[in-house]
């Protein structure tokens, strides 16, 4: 979710413009399996580590005063680390012996550039002359605009390990989905005191796209649709919070959020390969507003973090009478910067 203070676009009036930089960073690293985290992996050196950067580039221009116009364009670069996809994990006995002589070897995959851009329109639903509340709803659609098959290599490979093999990079690093989407997002702005003013934002983006084509590195000829290839999953976000206001500029923050993908998508099918989940955390900022300017610092620190499984997990938990769920890892934080100002 974009890292933006809620309401940036309330009472923006025809013909004026708010354009946004928002900027977000996490490191995810920590793998859990439905809520119980293995820290065993971390303990073993096995962990595999996203470093995640984003910058959203948002203009929202004021058709009326309340009917709005949204581009957001995003850019991200990404680094993973990790040792099974370069020749495997090293293997330990219950003492953390290491069995064998692999060792394992920590390799670097990456990628960069355009993700999917989405385009809207909004609407408050409050005249805003007459409340000094207001709450808008947004559709609108999410373009396949990011490479979702970008490739870098792969070290240690074939029966020998002494391989490099070019091939698609995990689907957490590509930078777009390759599905078309609709987007709903609904916002609120309700100043409960003179220096409280409560903020609610809900995203939801729909992909119409079952899989974008692409085939998980490794697949086998003989593997189904359902694990084959890469899954067009849908998208949530939800925040709630508050802004505490010292004098003219200067805010303090305190929300909650939760963000995520589901195992199943609202419209279509939902084969393919994804890591389902969501994470919930507390986001404590600060907000400075002077004049046209505005910049919004938070830390959204998680406090619950769930794998839950998937649509392949759930075939293969009926076909084997055992529950089968697989990992994700997931961030202790996330570092969000918005910077806004209307022209």
């Amino acid at each position: 979710m974009c890292g933006g203070a809620n309401g940036g676009t309330i009472n923006l009036q025809p013909g004026e413009w708010s354009l946004t930089t928002g900027l977000r960073y996490f490191q995810s690293y920590k793998h859990y399996r439905g809520t119980e985290e293995e820290r065993y992996r971390v303990e073993q050196g096995t962990e595999v580590i996203n470093n995640a950067s984003f910058i959203d580039l948002v203009a929202t221009y004021g058709i009326t005063d309340r009917l709005f116009a949204t581009a957001i364009v995003p850019f991200a670069h990404f680094d993973r680390s990790s040792m099974y996809e370069h020749g495997g994990n090293p293997r330990f006995d219950a003492s953390g012996a290491l069995i064998g002589t692999w060792a394992g070897s920590r390799n670097w995959t990456s990628s960069a550039g355009l993700g999917d851009i989405r385009l809207s329109l909004g609407y408050w639903l409050f005249n805003p002359e007459e409340n000094n509340f207001n709450y808008s709803v947004a559709l609108g659609v999410k373009l396949p605009t990011g490479p979702y098959n970008v490739t870098d290599n792969f070290y240690n490979q074939g029966a020998n390990r002494d391989q490099t093999v070019e091939g698609v990079v995990d689907q957490s690093i590509q930078l777009g989905d390759g599905g078309w989407g609709a987007t709903i997002d609904v916002q609120g702005v309700h100043p409960l005191t003179e220096s409280i003013t409560l903020v609610t934002n809900l995203s939801y983006m729909a992909n119409f796209t079952n899989t974008n084509g692409v085939r998980v590195r490794g697949a086998g000829d003989t593997w189904t649709l359902d694990s084959a290839e890469f899954s067009s999953a849908d998208q949530f976000g939800l925040r709630l919070g508050a802004f505490y206001s010292f004098g003219h500029t200067w805010s303090a923050y305190l929300g909650g959020r939760a963000e995520g993908v589901p195992a199943h998508d609202v419209i279509g099918e939902s084969q393919g390969f994804r890591r389902p989940g969501h994470a919930v955390s507390i986001e404590p900022g600060i907000n400075y507003m002077a004049s046209k300017l505005n910049v919004f610092v938070s830390v959204p620190i998680a406090v619950y973090r769930e794998r839950t499984q998937s649509h392949i997990d759930m075939l293969r938990s009926e076909a084997r009478g055992t529950e089968v769920i697989g990992d994700a890892a997931f961030a202790d934080y996330l570092i969000n910067v918005g910077v806004s100002v209307r022209l």
